[in-house]
């Protein structure tokens, strides 16, 4: 009998040691796991649409799952992250060794995941048909010393989404500039871009991949209704490409770029467990639906001969 007492009162214990250790398991992850909780995720404009729907399938398969999508220019989205004051971001780039090593001074973890092989798009109005540049045409554009279309003999306004913007930045690094001529600029979403290219002859706007690359999505398949798509060389009369998701993987389309996410959240917690989604299979299924070219998954290429 005083056998069965001690047994008894040993499980006991044992079971209260597993409480205990749950609960300050939960507490250090901030309460959330892999599938339950809420968080936010900061993530650059250019990205939406992939994002959204990672997100949403996401919290299909994990009803318990809150993820709320706040969606600023990249370069206030890096300043938040660097100053601790957000835990997960998704934005076009790694972060550099020098901002690693001031994370690091801080003691603060920081785990960096490649999601994808993403790219700018460059977009004119249908009735435009001036649809190819070459990357050299682009920067003069851009530094003002090309201004005029060669068919519409109209002034060329170049518009992209917002100041600060992966978009944005982008293009300055492209062409190395300080400040772009006033007829380079901003409007406030890619969405707005796209609108703006519809109805207006002159412009060409800048805008990411994503937004226009699942065929299937009738979301997409609107936003191409009075648009074209410019094709891209990176030299001049050289062979242009336009952003199909097999010239990304080659590079050969030249205005490619990478979706990153950044995540100083929890091992256990939410914000991980989305980030594991996004790199898994089902994650970068749906980024290969996005005509996009899958970190994890590259795309296979099969080459097909025309002669007999």
């Amino acid at each position: 009998m005083i056998k069965n007492s001690i047994i008894r009162d040993l499980f006991f214990l044992v079971f209260l040691l597993c409480i205990f250790s749950s609960c300050s398991q939960s507490k250090k992850s901030g309460g959330d796991t892999h599938r339950v909780g809420d968080i936010e995720f900061f993530v650059d404009e250019s990205f939406k649409p992939l994002f959204t729907t990672c997100t949403d399938t996401f919290k299909g398969l994990n009803p318990k799952a809150n993820i709320k999508a706040i969606y600023e220019p990249e370069g206030i989205i890096i300043n938040k992250f660097l100053n601790d004051t957000v835990k997960a971001v998704c934005i076009s780039r790694d972060l550099t060794e020098e901002e690693k090593k001031f994370l690091n001074n801080k003691k603060i973890n920081v785990k960096t995941d490649k999601i994808a092989t993403d790219a700018i798009a460059l977009i004119v109005n249908k009735s435009n048909a001036d649809s190819v540049i070459s990357i050299e045409g682009l920067k003069k554009i851009l530094r003002g010393e090309i201004s005029d279309w060669k068919t519409l003999k109209t002034k060329i306004n170049v518009v992209f989404d917002k100041t600060n913007s992966a978009n944005y930045n982008y293009l300055k690094k492209l062409v190395a500039i300080e400040k772009f001529p006033v007829n380079v600029f901003a409007v406030e979403s890619n969405l707005q871009v796209i609108d703006y290219v519809k109805e207006n002859k002159s412009a060409l706007g800048v805008i990411g991949l994503n937004w226009i690359g699942d065929s299937d999505d009738p979301k997409a398949v609107n936003f191409m209704q009075g648009i074209t798509v410019m094709g891209v060389s990176s030299k001049e009369n050289g062979e242009y490409y336009k952003p199909f998701s097999g010239y990304l993987y080659t590079k050969e389309y030249p205005l490619t770029r990478e979706i990153w996410i950044l995540n100083k959240g929890s091992r256990n917690g939410l914000h991980s467990g989305l980030v594991l989604f996004m790199k898994g299979e089902k994650g970068q299924i749906i980024v290969q639906k996005s005509a996009l070219v899958p970190a994890n998954a590259p795309l296979r290429l099969i080459e097909i001969s025309t002669e007999e």
